[in-house]
């Protein structure tokens, strides 16, 4: 068989969140792109790792861009709605997303996907990369985008990463060790979890989930103790009686020489057959302790086994050296503010909380969550374009999990709606810097975020502001994004913009009506007592909000003030998601 080799203007190794939607954002801006995904579904993260309850970027102000577009497509194809975990105000049926994204991807005739391969080698030529070999052919691109799960092409090309943790004495960061012991050398990166999907029978009796050789019961025993066996499973609920178990406490995230991962591939293969067994594990004590109605779903993922995740979700990568490297104090909130410092290169926006996962250890982390709507919320921040871009090595951009990034800060970038959000801005960058026949480290920033802005699809937003919620189509949106972008030093600290209309947004989903008592608990902290409809009669239900001017209405009503509200019941969350209030004598802000 002859060994083909295709020339093209980008190439994007690996089909994850980033490497997806790099390829789906160049090919729109007319790039000739070449896609390349070891798996059959698209998406990674959000799709083939089985993580279809995505954190972070919740808010109405941060569902733009590709991110928005993908929640707006899921709010239309899947049956059921998405508010149904407690974990994520989204979740979805892992095939819906896989759909979405392989639909994306046929309306591009630019687009070429081929998906069973992995990449062998990168080739080079004086520090610049100039294309990909793989077992049946060979990819020559004008720039090469590394979208793998695990930063596979910096270490095929040995272009300078990172691995591991970086002490307190290197960048200062409050959370990091002042210096290595015995849990920064067990677990050099955080755990990943191999996603399993369960579902509930009812009065069937599911089939039996047999243990695998290495049961052992009581690494499991207290996963739930705080929480309950209901409410443990509807942690992750899914539409049509699923639950996605991706548990953290005494549940399946696995780290046992999780730096195997990067050793061989028979090391590789060794962790993950360790990995799968361990959640196999945990889906046997769950049906073993919770009653043998809960069993395996079906026809979840395209495998034999179709209850079990494609891939492992890895939180953590090979982390590129950039020319910038986004630190701790970079995603934390300025003191006395709501958000991190806006870097003047933004592309992309993240907002959820450092988390770290680790099995048996809690790592301290500085605090970066705050409230608002009534819940808790992460502070935002942004991603800096220069940590895409390597030191040295020309040809290249990164887009996953890879960015150049700390350890420590990594646990609030490795997000799915963060990854989803720097892939669209990698693929527009390398699609621009292909008409402008420049290096990535050469590429205007100015260039780039206009257009990310301004992309006629799926414009997102760069500077994090609470209170932009109007659509990117509304004149306000744009100019202020440029405001900002252009004065970075006049950014609130409040994250809200002060010059804002309050816009009285027309309500988006189906919703419900419900009149009844506001409760006031404490600060950004209500309660409907309801007195109508007559079903819901004497129910107490938290109110919860992802809008910022229905988070403004209820910082001023009156406790015991009789109000009407529309939106969702989440029975798992036992929370009314408030889409529109209105009530007597509410001041309006």
């Amino acid at each position: 068989m002859t060994h083909q080799i295709y020339t093209t203007d980008i190439l994007v190794v690996g089909g994850g969140t980033g490497g997806t939607a790099a390829a789906i954002q160049a090919a729109r801006r007319g790039a000739k792109t070449i896609l390349v995904s070891e798996f059959a579904w698209l998406g990674g993260m959000l799709t083939a790792a089985g993580v279809s309850a995505p954190d972070g970027n919740e808010l109405v102000a941060f569902q733009t861009g590709l991110w928005g577009a993908f929640l707006q497509a899921l709010r239309d194809r899947q049956p059921g709605g998405l508010d149904n975990s407690w974990v994520s105000f989204f979740s979805y049926n892992p095939a819906v997303g896989a759909g979405i994204f392989a639909d994306w991807v046929k309306e591009l005739s630019n687009l070429h996907w081929i998906s069973g391969q992995v990449p062998l080698e990168v080739l080079q030529q004086g520090g610049y990369i100039t294309g990909v070999r793989f077992a049946d052919f060979t990819v020559q691109a004008k720039v090469i985008l590394d979208g793998t799960e695990l930063g596979d092409l910096l270490a095929l090309g040995e272009i300078p990463y990172r691995w591991g943790w970086e002490l307190q004495s290197e960048w200062g960061e409050p959370s990091a060790p002042a210096s290595h012991n015995a849990s920064t050398e067990k677990y050099p990166v955080q755990s990943p979890t191999w996603v399993v999907v369960m579902q509930d029978f009812g009065d069937a009796v599911a089939p039996e989930i047999p243990a695998a050789p290495n049961y052992d019961p009581g690494l499991f025993v207290g996963a739930w103790e705080n929480y309950g066996g209901e409410k443990f499973l509807n942690y992750g609920r899914l539409p049509g009686d699923r639950f996605m178990i991706n548990w953290p406490i005494k549940g399946n995230d696995y780290g046992e020489g999780v730096g195997r991962l990067v050793e061989s591939e028979a090391s590789k293969a060794e962790f993950f057959q360790e990995c799968r067994w361990h959640s196999q594990n945990f889906a046997h004590f769950i049906q073993n302790q919770l009653g043998q109605r809960y069993g395996l779903a079906e026809k979840v993922f395209p495998w034999t086994d179709t209850a079990f995740a494609l891939h492992p979700y890895y939180r953590e990568s090979r982390r590129l050296v950039g020319l910038t490297t986004i630190r701790e104090q970079d995603i934390l909130p300025v003191a006395g503010g709501r958000v991190a410092p806006l870097f003047a290169d933004a592309i992309a926006i993240g907002n959820y909380a450092n988390d770290h996962h680790y099995p048996g250890f809690d790592l301290p982390l500085q605090p970066k969550s705050i409230r608002w709507g009534g819940r808790w919320t992460g502070t935002p921040f942004t991603i800096p374009y220069r940590c895409l871009v390597p030191v040295a090595t020309d040809g290249l951009l990164v887009c996953e999990k890879n960015i150049s990034v700390s350890h420590i800060a990594n646990g609030a970038t490795r997000l799915q709606p963060v990854v989803l959000g720097i892939g669209q801005a990698a693929g527009m960058a390398a699609a621009i810097c292909v008409e402008l026949g420049v290096q990535p480290r050469d590429l205007p920033v100015k260039a780039l975020q206009n257009a990310l802005l301004q992309d006629k699809q799926a414009p997102a937003a760069i500077a994090p502001l609470f209170n932009l919620n109007c659509s990117p189509n509304h004149p306000e949106w744009l100019s202020t994004q440029l405001y900002y972008l252009d004065n970075h030093q006049d950014y609130p600290l409040s994250g809200n913009c002060p010059h804002i209309s309050s816009f009285d947004e027309v309500v988006t989903q189906d919703c419900d009506c419900f009149t009844g008592i506001l409760q006031r608990i404490d600060q950004h902290n209500y309660k409907l007592l309801i007195t109508e409809p007559t079903a819901y009669q004497g129910q107490t239900w938290q109110l919860v909000t992802l809008r910022s001017h229905i988070d403004n209405q209820l910082q001023v009503t009156v406790h015991e003030q009789l109000i009407t509200v529309w939106g969702q019941l989440n029975y798992s969350g036992n929370w009314l998601l408030v889409d529109k209030l209105k009530g007597e004598e509410l001041k309006q802000n």
